[in-house]
């Protein structure tokens, strides 16, 4: 297969996994509102976990035994930050808006390079690229603005807009963190066993927050169409969308991705009107596109 025929399978990979990613932000996950925010993490969890041993659990077993403990450390702080706070976040934040401002929940995620890059700064040491202070200052405003165009902010609206956007802030932090450790350890394992570990550590710490939250009578109470929505999530938006976009990766360089990933913002919003017949007002658009071209500065500078 010629190389520029790889990258353009890569590119579409990528624009699929990101599409799908808005997909599951807009359409499947607020399906699941009935539901009690830490049990569905579990389940969102679990279900893959359980899915991925029987594929290749035992090799995988294999290879986590013999990591060092500096590794498994690194990978229960990927699993507490990006499987489990930051999940716990970003679902909440979709549930408390009820169907309401998703497209705003899901795009103010893209602010998650910004965290990244200055935590990566902070525990890596790693040098921070000219013109960053500038382009993440313009997002974080371009944030603000989407959230609350140019009025005052107000926590507790009647629609929740201001705490949903404040857990999404918080999941694009927790995001941005478990990046980061994962810089730490990805030369040491495949991202088989990365993604595998992150999978098992968070099905863990969730079973034991559903524990002592008591939340476990939710199997019971979860109907058919809930659990065809876990299965559909599991197999395309989860860890289907993460494959697909690694194997992409591969085949592109970083910029390229960079512009691939828009596919998310962009699906996002087209699936909102489609599905919840929301839109954007004219300042919220404008906030989302220069937001995105900070975004895309930044992560292109960065990388």
């Amino acid at each position: 297969m010629s190389k520029i025929k790889k990258e353009y399978i890569g590119a579409g990979l990528v624009s699929l996994a990101a599409t799908m990613w808005g997909f599951d932000g807009i359409v499947l996950t607020p399906r699941l509102y009935q539901l009690n925010v830490a049990y569905v993490v579990f389940v969102l969890h679990l279900l893959p976990f359980l899915g991925m041993s029987l594929l290749f659990g035992k090799n995988e077993i294999k290879k986590i035994v013999k990591l060092s403990k500096a590794d498994l450390g690194y990978y229960f702080l990927i699993a507490l930050f990006g499987g489990s706070i930051g999940t716990l976040a970003i679902v909440k934040a979709l549930f408390i808006v009820n169907f309401n401002h998703l497209t705003v929940v899901t795009l103010l995620q893209k602010l998650q390079p910004v965290f990244a890059i200055i935590l990566a700064r902070i525990i890596l040491g790693e040098r921070i690229k000219k013109n960053f202070i500038f382009w993440a200052i313009v997002a974080l405003i371009s944030g603000y603005i989407l959230t609350f165009e140019f009025h005052w902010p107000q926590l507790h609206d009647s629609e929740h807009i201001g705490i949903a956007c404040l857990y999404a802030i918080l999941a694009a932090f927790s995001f941005g963190s478990s990046t980061v450790f994962g810089k730490r350890i990805l030369n040491n394992s495949s991202f088989l066993t990365a993604m595998y570990t992150r999978y098992m550590f968070t099905s863990i710490i969730m079973f034991f927050i559903v524990l002592f939250t008591g939340n476990f009578h939710w199997f019971g109470q979860t109907t058919s169409f809930q659990w065809m929505i876990f299965v559909i999530i599991g197999l395309t938006t989860g860890s289907g969308a993460v494959l697909l976009y690694y194997k992409g990766l591969k085949s592109i360089k970083a910029n390229v991705a960079t512009i691939c990933e828009l596919c998310f913002p962009v699906s996002s919003i087209l699936f909102d009107y489609i599905f919840n017949g929301h839109l954007l007002t004219p300042i919220q658009s404008g906030a989302v596109i220069i937001l995105l071209f900070s975004i895309y500065r930044i992560t292109k500078n960065q990388k």
